[in-house]
């Protein structure tokens, strides 16, 4: 990592006000560059709280961008930070309404020229490419980052259908701490305490919204830009990881957008900025990157930024399981086009007889992460287990010349189920020799979802029926003498969340299934694919203090062999403490937990506990969050409980619990 002390501009920063139509202000932090030019304006809009928690990240790349020319801001989402105003769903009409307003007051600014770009990394991406679609006459460029273009079936609520019980649960829970924060009195001022009790006895846990939306209706259209990419009126570099569960939105925002106006980049990073060096690397020049594209877009720079090919796109050679890697093999890529030419379906055909499919309900423990950001357990472990639980179908590497797979994978399977409801997981591994089995992508079906996200359908019973769905994204090369292995299996939790009689599975008809993978069988490799080494502006200082206490595992699987019962433990290692450079002290400990018996779906339990303090010691200020999530089932319905203690001190200021019991109509 090369660090940047000095830049073509000196630079400035001050925090201010954004006055939004309704007379709520929303809190924001500018970097200049010191020029009495006007300059383009480049905006990070996010609830995450500019004063502390993104603040490291903040102070990496807004200076950076100021001092090459840009005012770069960063704006706390209404009812989050030191802004004003009342907390909100994601994404909702409130939140991209107030988006288009900071677009548009920035514009407006003396020291503007007009011309605006939005930036972000995942709840950054999303708004970016929302606000994009409301086409503000000022935005001309956004950088989406790890970011989807569907709501519903590419993000942390549903897959193929079914509830992702490992996000549907974790990011709620998370989001219920977060927005439970309260201002800080050092930047909100004086009336921060009224601020923060008007937010808490505003605040409603986002599980409940999201479980009463269980297909693809009206509530997940929105925000989503694949309903009409045609609306999306800026330019857009698309980016994302081929271990982020986003990545597809890049594949496909480079298929239906201009190609005049749209590139994509994939590389084989985690959900994290390419340039921050977590792994999996290698890391690139990003903030270079975006810089050329600003450049071109937002001052009209004739440079050779739109010469890029269409897609860059990392092809990661085998590589043996792991839980993380700090750098993967393997070599850039270029696609002119998408679909490309260079990429043709090649089906791999099934055979032997049918096989019923019952797997235990723990099938799944070894995912790994669903949001992997550079931790020592997020990445799947040796996948062997998983395949032992699961119907395997293995096609050798023949020859001398390596299978080589770039995009999404699909499936068609022929089943028979004796019940009316279930799912079917597809994974798709690399097996070498000693037998080893890398995860290299996967996908989930929610059998009711088969005909439309749009609706539930519940199977004939006793009939066979075809299905077909795709896996996710990916750039791998199978080499001679491994075995392409295709896993289904039934259960994968904590993942997908079961459903009362998925227990007896299913059986698979080989004779009319088959996988058919994106081989890549020719085109240019390297084709001068470079990038700069990755570069960042001085660090914040934020210190970690010393501590003698043994930290938890991050992931950890407990069996209980006598009740059959499996319980995954997970530390989601966001932050932990720190102390900023202005005297904040900021804890944070959290737990989540992932309970399942071996042949019970009913039994599956999710549970999350969240601790935050924020001390400033030289104000006397202490204030303390505790929360508590769960998620359990019946035969009919989802039952939550959320729970939030805040305190002042040792005064308890707030205190409400949530119980719910929501029907169960798809999922």
């Amino acid at each position: 990592m090369i660090i940047r002390t000095e830049f073509p501009y000196a630079t400035t920063h001050e925090d201010v006000r954004i006055p939004l139509p309704d007379g709520v202000a929303l809190y924001a932090r500018v970097w200049r560059p010191v020029t009495d030019e006007p300059v383009p304006a480049l905006l990070e809009y996010l609830p995450y709280r500019l004063t502390d928690w993104t603040a490291p990240r903040d102070a990496q790349r807004h200076p950076w961008y100021a001092g090459h020319g840009y005012a770069s801001v960063r704006v706390d989402v209404r009812g989050h930070g030191c802004s004003g105003g009342r907390p909100g769903d994601e994404y909702d009409a409130r939140e991209l309404a107030d988006g288009v307003a900071v677009v548009e007051w920035l514009a407006a600014q003396p020291w503007c020229t007009g011309a605006v770009g939005m930036f972000g990394i995942s709840w950054g991406g999303f708004n970016s490419l929302q606000i994009a679609a409301l086409a503000p006459e000022p935005l001309k460029a956004v950088v989406t980052v790890c970011s989807t273009d569907d709501r519903y079936d590419n993000d942390v609520h549903y897959m193929g259908g079914s509830v992702l019980a490992v996000d549907m649960h974790a990011w709620a829970a998370t989001m219920l701490a977060f927005t439970a924060r309260p201002p800080d009195p050092l930047y909100a001022g004086d009336g921060w305490r009224a601020q923060w009790l008007e937010r808490l006895e505003a605040m409603e846990p986002l599980v409940h919204t999201w479980l009463s939306h269980q297909t693809r209706d009206d509530y997940w259209r929105h925000g989503s830009v694949c309903e009409d990419y045609t609306a999306v009126g800026a330019a857009v570099l698309a980016v994302g990881g081929w271990h982020d569960p986003y990545r597809d939105t890049v594949l496909r925002l480079v298929e239906h957008l201009d190609p005049r106006r749209v590139r994509g980049l994939i590389g084989p990073w985690s959900h994290q900025y390419p340039d921050r060096g977590l792994p999996p690397g290698p890391a690139i020049g990003f903030l270079q990157e975006t810089l050329r594209w600003w450049d071109h877009w937002l001052k009209g720079v004739d440079n050779d930024v739109m010469d890029e090919p269409l897609l860059r796109a990392w092809i990661s050679d085998a590589h043996p399981p792991a839980t993380v890697y700090e750098e993967l093999p393997g070599r850039w890529v270029a696609e002119r086009s998408w679909p490309s030419a260079t990429v043709v379906p090649v089906p791999y055909v099934f055979a032997g007889a049918p096989v019923a499919v019952a797997s235990p309900q723990h099938t799944g423990l070894d995912a790994g992460r669903f949001f992997p950001f550079g931790n020592e357990a997020d990445l799947p472990p040796d996948q062997r287990e998983e395949d032992a639980k699961s119907a395997c179908f293995e096609f050798p590497v023949e020859g001398d010349e390596p299978v080589e797979i770039l995009g999404r994978a699909s499936v068609t399977l022929r089943l028979r189920l004796d019940v009316p409801y279930g799912q079917v997981v597809a994974r798709l591994c690399d097996v070498a020799p000693d037998g080893s089995s890398t995860l290299v992508t996967r996908g989930a079906l929610n059998l009711s979802a088969r005909q439309g996200r749009h609706r539930a359908v519940p199977w004939p019973v006793g009939s066979y029926e075809d299905v077909s769905f795709e896996l996710g994204g990916i750039g791998h090369a199978f080499p001679p003498g491994h075995r392409i292995r295709l896993a289904v299996s039934s259960a994968y939790w904590p993942w997908i969340w079961p459903r009362a009689g998925s227990e007896a599975g299913w059986t698979l008809d080989p004779a009319g299934s088959a996988l058919t993978l994106p081989v890549r069988v020719a085109g240019p490799a390297e084709d001068g694919i470079v990038f700069e080494p990755p570069e960042q502006a001085e660090p914040l200082g934020v210190t970690v203090p010393a501590t003698l206490d043994e930290p938890r595992p991050e992931r950890l699987v407990v069996r209980d062999v006598a009740r059959g019962t499996w319980r995954l433990e997970v530390d989601p290692r966001y932050g932990g403490t720190r102390v900023y450079p202005d005297g904040l002290e900021y804890g944070e400990e959290a737990e989540e937990t992932y309970e399942i018996q071996d042949a019970d779906p009913l039994s599956a339990r999710t549970r999350s506990r969240w601790r935050i303090r924020l001390h400033r010691p030289d104000l006397g200020w202490d204030a303390r969050v505790e929360t508590r999530s769960e998620i359990s089932c019946d035969e009919g319905g989802f039952l939550t409980s959320n729970e939030v203690v805040c305190r002042e001190g040792d005064e308890v200021v707030f205190h409400r619990t949530w119980e719910r019991r929501l029907p169960r109509s798809a999922g």
